[in-house]
């Protein structure tokens, strides 16, 4: 065909050396003023125009998130790759990894403090639960690089094959269940278990929330904790943990104690049918909510499924962002540095997934995909586009109009054997392995304790 077509844009980003930093849409996020911000607080204002200046390597690092899979040169490039006509630095390695250095790990501390926090203030359907602000404290596992440095602050996490690749540091976070996003997170060695850890999250919590916790959480210490800050937990205790009935609700409840604090327990059988036959589990949950008028068993029940939403919350970071990839960082610090701006990514993908769905009222945010956020993101960050908004103000953006455009159907009742999908050892396990999905009745039977 004789006929050609053209297609030029204008670019909109910051002047001189500091136009590679951005992070495409999510820059209006993480704005200029934010970062200047925490790099005055931290002291680390460049002291003179570098090639690289400070808000520039922040900026790299949380580029570095959107591309866990590149080296920092390569991640480099995607920030410049959409600034074509602009003078930009064509850095080292080297000169990469001094920047990283220069800058340590407090500025990247400082802004996931800025961005930490629910998205519910923005009246999104599905975040609380009678008047409550639903959140979950779960922990798990990530692999950094084995370097001497590494090795000597974090251990290798032991397992029946002899021991890890990798050594492990163990991250804790606060999640705010109906969107998912991050309040707070603590992490360190994985030494120290999550019970270790899980008290310094308690700082984020207020009278309005009530957090889910697994049965690792069923502790003392913790449920005091907690307590003390006005908030109200839901927490699933072990089968043969003495609970003595102080007295019984009309609902199959009794009011116990844990130490100090009363609490109501509800024990139940959770029946799940399907084509393939039935299987009935029993489960005991604990909880600081006594009244059982105006929170009744069975409401508690289905409100204890929430908790599943930060195993999702991490499987998104671990799995959708990361690939399922070692950390890059070499040395402790720089570890720190990493897993910070990994949270940022991580909070601002979820903000503006908050944002979108909060746009059409009523739409539940577990149908917005996680992927096509993060994927669009990084579109927007090769192209430098949506760097600035322009006179009018798009509040939902390039990310929004996808996601809004491919919404998740609502979630079934469904099921499937939890195996292990990849299995360390290279042989085949023995046996057929069911992996199917069944659709699934869900039915709950309260127990009564005995006289």
């Amino acid at each position: 065909m004789a006929a050609k077509s053209v297609i030029s844009r204008e670019v909109a980003v910051a002047a001189g050396a500091f136009a590679p930093g951005h992070l495409g849409e999510l820059t209006r996020i993480v704005p200029f003023e934010m970062v200047d911000e925490v790099l005055a607080d931290t002291g680390r204002t460049q002291q003179r125009i570098r090639d690289l200046p400070s808000r520039v390597v922040v900026y790299l690092l949380l580029g570095g998130a959107l591309f866990p899979g590149l080296g920092w040169q390569q991640v480099w490039q995607r920030l410049t790759a959409g600034l074509d006509g602009l003078p930009t630095a064509t850095p080292t390695a080297g000169a990469l990894a001094q920047a990283r250095k220069r800058l340590g790990t407090r500025p990247l501390r400082h802004l996931f403090d800025l961005l930490r926090g629910p998205a519910a203030g923005l009246g999104i359907a599905g975040t609380r639960w009678h008047g409550l602000l639903v959140c979950a404290i779960d922990g798990t596992l990530m692999a950094v690089p084995d370097s001497p440095a590494n090795q000597a602050e974090f251990t290798r996490h032991r397992c029946n094959n002899g021991g890890a690749g990798y050594p492990s540091l163990r991250l804790l976070i606060l999640v705010a269940c109906g969107t998912r996003t991050v309040m707070d997170a603590v992490f360190g060695p994985a030494t120290d278990g999550e019970t270790t850890y899980a008290p310094r999250l308690v700082r984020s919590l207020r009278e309005d929330m009530i957090v889910l916790l697994d049965r690792n959480f069923a502790v003392q210490a913790l449920i005091e904790a907690v307590t003390l800050r006005s908030a109200h937990v839901l927490v699933r205790v072990k089968e043969n943990r003495r609970l003595p009935v102080l007295r019984r609700f009309p609902d199959g409840s009794w009011l116990s104690r844990i130490g100090p604090v009363p609490v109501r327990v509800v024990c139940c059988e959770i029946t799940i049918s399907t084509s393939q036959g039935r299987r009935t589990g029993a489960y005991r949950l604990v909880t600081t909510l006594t009244d059982p008028f105006t929170h009744p068993a069975g409401d508690l029940i289905g409100l204890y499924h929430e908790r599943w939403e930060i195993e999702t919350t991490y499987l998104e970071i671990k799995s959708t962002i990361l690939g399922g990839r070692v950390l890059r960082a070499r040395t402790p610090a720089g570890v720190a540095q990493e897993v910070f701006a990994v949270l940022v990514t991580y909070q601002v993908l979820r903000l503006a997934m908050a944002d979108a769905t909060a746009s059409r009222p009523g739409t539940d945010p577990d149908r917005a995909s996680f992927s096509i956020a993060l994927n669009t993101a990084r579109d927007l960050v090769i192209q430098a586009a949506g760097v600035f908004s322009g006179a009018v103000i798009d509040l939902v953006g390039t990310i929004g109009r996808r996601i809004l455009a491919a919404l998740m159907p609502d979630r079934r009742v469904r099921t499937r054997p939890r195996v292990v999908k990849r299995a360390i050892s290279r042989y085949n396990a023995r046996g057929t392995v069911d992996r199917t999905t069944y659709r699934a009745t869900i039915s709950v039977h309260i127990l009564t304790p005995a006289p």
